[in-house]
């Protein structure tokens, strides 16, 4: 039945409509995520550039890519930066220094002699090493 209704180009202009639609929600997504990312613009600010969006959603988007654009990309990168960073922090402590607990201990116990750190923290670096 639904076959019967579309002619010959139909189904690719529907096809090409519906890539259409799903490049133009994508791009709604991305711009109103990186609206509320940024933290350098007031609340009243991101609050126009939303209702400017959903008046005229496809100039909205256009002007905001337009204006915003190279903002977007630093904000981008820089999210993307942070995210690598917490990775790398986090598969360092879950991988260890690599020394053996009696070298951590020797480690701490001469940062206390030095005065670098004080007993109770010491104490912790043992116990996080005897762990």
């Amino acid at each position: 039945m639904i076959a019967a209704d579309f002619g010959d180009g139909d189904v690719l202009l529907w096809l090409v409509e519906f890539f259409l639609f799903l490049i133009y929600f994508w791009l709604l997504v991305v711009v109103i995520g990186d609206l509320f990312r940024d933290h350098e613009l007031s609340g009243w600010a991101k609050a126009v550039w939303v209702l400017f969006i959903l008046v005229a959603p496809m100039l909205g988007v256009l002007v905001y890519l337009i204006f915003r654009g190279q903002g977007m990309g630093r904000r981008s990168a820089a999210s993307a930066r942070a995210a690598q960073d917490r990775f790398d922090t986090y598969v360092r402590d879950a991988a260890g220094s690599g020394q053996s607990p009696t070298e951590q201990i020797a480690h701490a116990k001469s940062l206390l002699d030095s005065g670098a750190i004080d007993q109770g923290e010491y104490d912790r670096l043992k116990a996080k090493a005897l762990a």
